[in-house]
């Protein structure tokens, strides 16, 4: 099976769910018996790439290709994979792959498998994906042939990836003949006072937990205390304590920090969805049986009102 993986940049610096996707590619080749390659549209990124585990990296440059163009994508990457004889091509589910895959998909006449969570290799590939807001987890069988699948970002850890060393390879394709009635807009930018928690390295989570609004700014010492971003679970945001761009799970962000501080938080699949990457998952909740506590690499049981000042304390001391 030859597998690719696209990686998706701008300005040559890659999306941290590419190199997520990277990691997962990785997997299914060694767990499947694949062949691994990489495609970018840019030489910094195809660069980049090389220190990674992969055969080699596919790098096309075309000024058609340097912002973002579905018509333009779609084009050249059913080029490349035709040219290449492409089994498996793998991405991140990013908000750009939502929209021009499908129509590689539907060009190509072969499935599109999205936004999965994980894999299963005995009995040849399987997908798994989350459905129902993350209530269930369904199998679904990849068929022979051709395939697409997208990776949904904390699906897999960004330091699982394995490190190699591998060769650029120019690939050149002809776009001239592309339609050019698709023309993206402004890029959108988030509005100044939201935060882009997938970028965070400490987040500070709180939930139901918390008791009240007045006592979120407990919460909000220990997060300036860390140097991280404050974030909920639905609960909090939905009794209108903490603005929605806030919110992590299923129906919010998903984050991959190096450190999740879960707070109050039962661990509800809603949620866990959203932060079961991040690298290390440190949990306070006073219910020992909490189910967030399953995942947790540290977990006190207590209550947050009494730890969260005094941990904040002792930070701020150090």
């Amino acid at each position: 099976m030859k597998i690719l993986v696209f990686v998706q940049q701008e300005e040559g610096k890659i999306n941290p769910v590419s190199i997520e996707a990277i990691a997962g590619a990785q997997q299914i080749a060694s767990q499947c018996g694949g062949s691994l390659s990489a495609l970018t549209f840019n030489a910094s990124a195809a660069e980049a790439v090389t220190s990674y585990k992969v055969e080699e990296v596919l790098l096309t440059e075309d000024t058609a290709l340097d912002t973002y163009s579905p018509l333009h994508f779609v084009k050249a990457l059913q080029n490349i994979m035709e040219a290449e004889s492409i089994d498996l091509l793998v991405l991140g589910h990013t908000y750009e792959a939502r929209d021009w895959v499908p129509r590689l998909s539907a060009r190509l006449d072969i499935p599109f498998i999205s936004d999965s969570v994980g894999f299963k290799s005995k009995n040849g590939l399987t997908l798994v994906r989350s459905i129902y807001q993350g209530k269930f987890n369904a199998d679904v069988a990849v068929p022979e042939g051709k395939s697409i699948v997208s990776f949904q970002s904390g699906a897999f850890r960004a330091d699982s990836i394995e490190s190699g060393s591998s060769s650029v390879k120019k690939v050149p394709v002809e776009l001239s003949d592309v339609s050019d009635n698709i023309r993206p807009g402004e890029k959108f930018q988030e509005a100044e006072q939201s935060v882009d928690l997938s970028q965070a390295e400490v987040i500070v989570s709180i939930g139901r937990g918390i008791g009240k609004e007045e006592n979120l700014q407990i919460v909000k010492d220990l997060s300036g205390a860390l140097g991280g971003e404050l974030a909920s679970s639905r609960p909090v945001v939905d009794a209108g304590w903490l603005e929605s761009y806030r919110q992590v799970g299923s129906s919010g962000q998903s984050v991959t920090p190096k450190l999740y501080l879960a707070l109050g938080i039962s661990g509800a699949i809603q949620h866990v969805v959203g932060m079961k990457g991040s690298k290390n998952i440190v949990v306070i909740n006073k219910d020992a049986n909490a189910p967030i506590f399953e995942i947790a690499d540290y977990g006190i049981v207590g209550d947050i009102l009494e730890i969260i000042p005094k941990l904040t304390e002792k930070i701020q001391s150090a």
